[in-house]
């Protein structure tokens, strides 16, 4: 069966983007394997506004090898032939994608969307590098719900300062 990861970049003070969205905080640190990273996943999953910003910088999941899911009530899927919209029944839509062969999937963006798979029992893993930056306010990590316990399986510091954490989601 796939994973769910929720792999991210967070602020020290817990929020993964700005209060307008941005994200030039991020440190694009050049001895970090990206290619590695996406090897990982052929799959990415992703929320509304997420999708919005990844097409307005001129990114996509098919550039990094990968097919692309986002979970939209507003999108049209004949607008948008690159991905596919999960409209209704997101969970149900997300454990039959898991059901399926191949590598994991990563949940790229979207704090709203992590927070309902979270409380769905559906995430699997969470990594968050922790870039050495307090912003103050903005997008966070997670909105409130549900505590959940996590098991700490790898942690590296980096020399630019990023702190990466993997952890699995526990099932007790």
């Amino acid at each position: 069966m796939k994973r769910l990861r929720y792999s991210v970049a967070m602020s020290l003070d817990g929020f993964i983007a700005g209060p307008k969205g941005e994200y030039d905080w991020i440190v694009m640190d050049p001895d970090f394997d990206w290619k590695g990273l996406y090897g990982q996943f052929d799959t990415a999953l992703m929320g509304r506004r997420t999708y919005d910003t990844v097409r307005e910088r001129g990114m996509s999941a098919k550039s990094m090898g990968m097919k692309a899911y986002v979970a939209s009530r507003t999108l049209k899927p004949e607008e948008h032939p690159d991905v596919t919209i999960f409209r209704e029944d997101v969970a149900a839509s997300v454990r039959a994608l898991k059901a399926g062969p191949g590598k994991d999937i990563w949940l790229f963006g979207g704090g709203i969307l992590f927070r309902y798979l979270l409380d769905a029992g559906l995430m699997d893993a969470v990594d968050v590098a922790v870039v050495p930056v307090l912003l103050g306010s903005g997008v966070p990590l997670l909105p409130e719900g549900e505590r959940c316990k996590l098991k700490l399986a790898e942690c590296n510091a980096r020399a630019s300062g990023v702190v990466s954490m993997k952890y699995e989601v526990s099932r007790e």
